[in-house]
């Protein structure tokens, strides 16, 4: 557990990956693990280093699960999410 400071607070921190964010938890993203076409589109879709995301929506079935990226809700399968590295915030 690490501590980060937020917007002029000090929160913990826990460094994952991002399929194993829970709802109701905000991460930052700290490595995009991902290489080729896949990672363009993601990052052209926002996913990188410095980004706050947070669970949107999960599917019934769990996967794929929609993120809220910098305004904008982006489905994505478990594997892609494994992919992406975070710190989640623990206030």
């Amino acid at each position: 557990m690490h501590d980060v400071a937020v917007e002029g607070q000090q929160v913990a921190s826990t460094a994952t990956t991002l399929d194993r964010l829970k709802r109701g938890q905000t991460a930052t993203v700290t490595a995009v693990n991902i290489h080729g076409s896949q990672r363009r589109r993601l990052m052209d879709l926002g996913v990188l280093p410095g980004t706050r995301i947070h669970i949107d929506r999960v599917s019934p079935l769990g996967d794929p699960t929609a993120y809220l990226v910098r305004g904008s809700v982006i489905a994505l399968r478990r594997e892609q999410a494994r992919g992406i590295h975070i710190t989640v915030e623990q206030e």
